[in-house]
Parts: structure tokens; sequence; C-alpha cells
């Protein structure tokens, strides 16, 4: 989503910019365009002035950037934190530390439980922090498993094996449960 609304407004920027541009080298722009040749200015000395004696124009100014920058400020924050965990601190036993990569895990882990019987399809996430992680994972059932079974097989297996590999007391996993769309049967 974050590239999605980059790349939008890039391109916006890039459009407007470059149409100002070609404006300014002498290509002459559609009737409704807001600039109509080259020695035309972006903005008026009326349209600059047009406001300033008003009572509301300066707080309005003043509040409409305010809201620009924190939104700015909020969408960095977003980009910047990470929702997902690439590194899992283990301890080997002799007083040093290893990390595992989070993605590896990941992979390891969805594999198994998709190797489960009953499980056609699994995604692995690894959330938390490096010393506490937490599992998110969602097992799409083939038809006719019973799910407190295929959630205990997950339990006893998979999740089982990567707590132990990783050398943690626990690890908590929150599963989501769905079933696999089947085609209709045909009856004659």
């Amino acid at each position: 989503m974050n590239r999605v609304l980059i790349a939008l407004a890039g391109l916006l920027l890039l459009a407007l910019g470059g149409s100002v541009l070609a404006v300014g080298v002498g290509v002459r722009p559609p009737h409704w365009w807001l600039h109509t040749g080259v020695h035309d200015v972006l903005l008026s000395r009326a349209e600059r002035t047009r406001w300033r004696g008003a009572r509301w124009w300066w707080p309005a100014v003043i509040a409409a950037l305010a809201l620009l920058a924190l939104f700015a400020l909020w969408w960095l924050t977003a980009i910047l934190r990470r929702r997902r965990l690439t590194q899992l601190l283990v301890d080997t036993g002799d007083g040093d530390e290893a990390f595992v990569r989070g993605a590896t895990l990941e992979s390891v882990l969805a594999r198994e439980a998709a190797g489960q019987r009953g499980v056609a399809r699994a995604g692995v996430h690894l959330r938390g922090r490096r010393s506490a992680p937490t599992i998110q994972a969602s097992l799409r059932l083939e038809t006719g498993i019973d799910p407190a079974t295929a959630l205990a097989d997950f339990t006893s297996g998979p999740l089982t094996h990567a707590r132990d590999s990783a050398g943690l007391a626990k690890l908590p996993a929150e599963v989501r449960l769905a079933s696999s769309r089947h085609r209709p049967e045909r009856v004659s």
C-alpha cells in the first residue's frame, strides 16, 4: 500500500512538473490548461495576495500545513516500524547468542504445517520481539477435516518443533483456520 501511494504521488508530481516544463520550453498546452504560454507565471500577484486581508487565511494555512506535517510524520513512522520479526534470538547454551532469520523460520514452519494431514495451504508470520516472538499462522483446511484435530496436530507438530529448535521456553501462537472452497457436486 505504501509503495502504491508513493508511486501515485510521484506520478502526479512528475505529470504536473513535466507539463509546466513542457509549457516553459514552448509546447502549446490544451485550451483548458492552467498556463497558456512561455511567459505565463504559476501564480499572478493578484492570486498570491488575494486572501491576505481575510482573518481566516493565516489560521487556515497554518492548520493545513500542520495537518500535512502530521500526516507525513505518521506515514514515516508507519513505514519505518517493522511489523514482522526479521531475526530471532537463540540461546546456544554456551553463553553466546545466535540469530535465526525470521523468514527462514516462517518458511520452514509453513512448509511443515502444509505437510500435515488435511491442510491444503499454510501461512506463517513471526511477530513480537527477538527474545519473545509470537507466531501468527493461517491454515486452510481441506473439506471434511475436523478443525480441532488440525489445530492439535499443528500445536503438537510444527509449532512444538519450532519452539524446541529455537530453544524457547514458550512460543505463543494465534492460529486462524479456514476451510477450502470446493466445487459443488453434480447430482443427476
